[in-house]
């Protein structure tokens, strides 16, 4: 049964557009994972979630979400910054732990760079709370080993999804317009110290060997448990999620 998340959380700018009927069956569908393998300009130009209709529309107050989304997204196998797999049910506690698990832009994307500084510096806020923190990546766990030993950030938060499962299970923008040409991005301008502060020691050799992962944009959610507390999905290079939102959500819920 799907569920209605609050206004308050996701506003008609930030909607999750997630199907009804969310199987892994239809997400991993041959036709929408293996872009590589295709022609992609359609999908470069869309601005669309790869393979993900839209469940709501522009003028929504809220998203509709499947009930079953957690469990969905916990099936989902990624891979450690150390090559490991894992799945995302085994990253926090089903029951009662608090999550927040951040969607990141791919390992060689400089606003990638500066989200991941800016979750490093507040990992210590988060495990006071008693919140896990879990920061993905678009690329190889090697790409992955690059930005955390150069930034740095601390390996056991962080993950890589080669493969953008878990980015279409959350229905997160894919395209060329949204990664270049959309208005969202301009606001990166507005952080140039931030941004110069988290490329010190930046390389380019962080992107991904397959290259259509640089048209994927991010997203940020927090659970408890398998509910899913707050959504916001990126709309375009450098829109994240503003942290005070997400430190008022996981401050609001009892942890264990």
């Amino acid at each position: 049964m799907a569920k209605m998340i609050s206004p308050q959380i996701i506003t008609p700018s930030t909607f999750l557009p997630i199907p009804l009927t969310l199987t892994q069956k239809s997400l991993f569908n041959p036709q929408f994972s293996a872009i590589s393998t295709k022609p992609i300009m359609k999908a470069w130009f869309s601005g669309k979630p790869r393979g993900a209709p839209l469940a709501a529309t522009a003028s929504s107050t809220a998203a509709v979400v499947p009930g079953d989304i957690a469990d969905v997204l916990g099936e989902v196998s990624i891979f450690t910054a150390a090559g490991e797999p894992v799945k995302f049910k085994d990253l926090w506690d089903q029951e009662e732990g608090v999550a927040v698990v951040a969607l990141m832009r791919h390992f060689g994307c400089f606003c990638c760079w500066e989200l991941a500084s800016t979750l490093r510096d507040s990992k210590e806020r988060f495990d006071s709370a008693g919140v896990k923190l879990i920061a993905v990546g678009v690329g190889t766990p090697n790409k992955a080993q690059i930005l955390a030993e150069r930034l740095p950030f601390p390996l056991d938060s962080l993950y890589a999804d080669p493969d953008r499962k878990a980015y279409d299970v959350m229905g997160l923008y894919f395209g060329l317009g949204r990664t270049f040409f959309n208005p969202a991005s301009v606001k990166v301008f507005s952080r140039g110290e931030s941004l110069k502060k988290a490329m010190k020691n930046y390389t380019i050799k962080a992107t991904p060997d397959d290259k259509s992962g640089v048209l994927q944009q991010g997203g940020t959610f927090v659970f408890k448990g398998k509910q899913l507390l707050y959504a916001r999905k990126d709309e375009g290079t450098g829109d994240h999620a503003p942290l005070d939102d997400i430190f008022d959500i996981c401050c609001k819920v009892p942890t264990v």
